[in-house]
């Protein structure tokens, strides 16, 4: 039986709740609701309406205030940051050709009905496809070297949003990528079995809003020690 996924606006709020319990840091880099004057600011300047499940994202949290790593691959751009990516995606691809599909590659480097929502560490956007057809509405990501990337794509946002949210309450991973907390108490997404990142210790994320007792936050504590040691 397929998998029901939930309302984006839902996966939201027990994102929410585990980051302000579990990594209160990530939590606060989360933008308040977008304004609804910028949503269509940003659809005149688009040309297009925003795909639904952005805009219900967008009413949720306009992106983050910096850069983060609490989603796997990708830190939510903010509603500025979709236009000014957006456009900057369209002048480069005018002035490169990168408008039309090259006979090497699936798709152009840049399409107009591509919607930018996030990008990654490296500075590659993520995109929602906004294209007529069966597709419409997944996600892939473009801005790299070569075309655009739907590769294992996701079907649209709330499939990804409901599955990190289930990988944070329920356990598990999302498409191989697993939650840990840094020393610093911040989220990150790894492989099974990683144990530092940067030299600095990883422990696995706890699973759902109960907080661990103080003998595990201890005996997690004198692990750190010995890996600083």
């Amino acid at each position: 039986m397929a998998q029901q996924i939930l309302p984006l606006s839902e996966s939201w709020r027990r994102i929410d709740a585990w980051l302000a319990t579990h990594a209160a840091s990530d939590f606060a880099l989360l933008n308040p609701p977008a304004p609804r004057d910028d949503i269509r600011q940003a659809e005149r300047i688009l040309g297009t309406p925003l795909p639904g499940d952005l805009v219900e994202s967008l009413q949720c949290h306009d992106g983050v205030s910096a850069w983060a790593t609490f989603l796997p691959e990708q830190s939510p751009l903010t509603v500025s940051g979709i236009v000014d990516r957006w456009q900057t995606c369209m002048d480069i691809a005018a002035e490169n050709d990168g408008l039309t599909r090259r006979p090497w590659d699936d798709e152009p480097w840049w399409h107009p009905l591509w919607v930018p929502w996030a990008e990654s560490a490296d500075g590659g956007a993520q995109v929602i496809d906004r294209r007529p057809g069966l597709d419409t509405g997944r996600i892939g990501w473009a801005g790299h070297s070569g075309g655009g990337d739907f590769t294992d794509s996701w079907p649209d946002l709330a499939s990804l949003l409901h599955t990190v949210a289930h990988a944070l309450h329920e356990g598990g991973d999302v498409r191989g990528l697993h939650p840990y907390l840094t020393a610093q108490d911040r989220l990150w997404w790894d492989e099974n079995g990683c144990e530092e990142l940067n030299g600095q210790p990883l422990r696995a994320a706890p699973i759902g809003l109960r907080r661990p007792s103080t003998s595990t936050q201890c005996r997690n504590r004198s692990a750190w020690d010995a890996v600083a040691l």
